[in-house]
């Protein structure tokens, strides 16, 4: 699933080209792009049509459209991009793609808005905006180190007293969103900290010294357009992101650590795959 970076790639992108359009038509192609919108393919597109979008928000790895209908009344459509969801704005011309599940076109001669997606688990669904503009089913979901109100002492303090691993945490959406798996690896390795670590074993300063790491190795993978491992994951305008060649941990099983030499080791982790440098990261004792 995409992380923080390539998602704020793609919002930057979308916010850029359909802010203040109005949709005219829109077609869904079979009922898994929309199963998390419960009435149904006809009821989205019923509903979309005519709404204009006021703004492309963004919380963590959860995208979504600020809508007003022609009553004026907000609403969010949630844009999960899953796996390998994307997001493309094409010209009206422009041959389907083969996995193709939703297009959105304007009241203008603008581009349409596509939704592909090649492992059919992402989709689209419309929800009510509590006070503060989040959409409901994404309440739940922290602030992310990107946010203006992101509150780094009470992460810390909450990550403090976790006795799970710190790598854990990091993942934890509902403590801190769009830290993902290469991210959580890549702040690790840059902290010197291996991720079965207990957060409760770390000073509180070397807690804020792991999310600093984070946020500044998300940042950079910002700057360079997102991490892409393959042609899944693109920018609105179909470009790849480049930061897999900057990587020091995540994805290089076997090869030499860019700080000491050692082989950086993968090992399995909550259904996934954590890798670190066995002597820059070094394991903690069992028990």
């Amino acid at each position: 699933m995409p992380e923080l970076p390539e998602v704020e790639v793609v919002r930057r992108g979308l916010a850029e080209h359909v802010t203040g359009r109005r949709i005219a038509e829109v077609e869904l192609r079979g009922h898994r792009v929309t199963r998390r919108h419960r009435p149904g393919p006809e009821d989205l597109a019923a509903r979309l049509r005519q709404t204009s979008i006021e703004q492309v928000c963004r919380r963590g790895k959860y995208l979504w459209l600020v809508l007003i209908g022609p009553s004026a009344d907000r609403s969010g459509l949630l844009l999960h991009l899953g796996m390998s969801g994307q997001l493309l704005l094409e010209a009206d011309d422009a041959p389907d793609e083969k996995h193709l599940h939703a297009r959105l076109r304007f009241d203008d001669d603008g581009p349409q808005l596509r939704f592909v997606d090649q492992r059919t688990f992402g989709g689209l669904a419309l929800a009510e905006l509590d006070d503060a503009g989040i959409p409901e089913p994404i309440r739940h979901i922290a602030r992310d180190p990107f946010d203006p109100a992101f509150d780094e002492r009470a992460v810390v303090a909450r990550l403090k007293a976790r006795n799970s691993a710190v790598k854990r945490g990091l993942l934890d959406q509902t403590v801190v969103s769009g830290i993902g798996n290469i991210y959580a690896d890549e702040a690790l390795w840059r902290a010197r900290i291996h991720g079965q670590r207990p957060s409760s074993a770390l000073t509180k300063p070397r807690l804020a010294e792991v999310l600093g790491h984070a946020c500044d190795v998300m940042k950079a993978a910002l700057d360079a357009g997102g991490t892409s491992f393959d042609a899944l994951y693109v920018n609105v305008n179909g470009a790849s992101g480049y930061f897999s060649r900057f990587l020091h941990s995540y994805g290089r099983a076997g090869r030499p650590c860019d700080r000491c030499g050692a082989l950086i080791v993968r090992e399995p982790f909550m259904n996934r795959s954590s890798f670190s440098c066995p002597r820059c990261q070094p394991r903690p004792r069992a028990g």
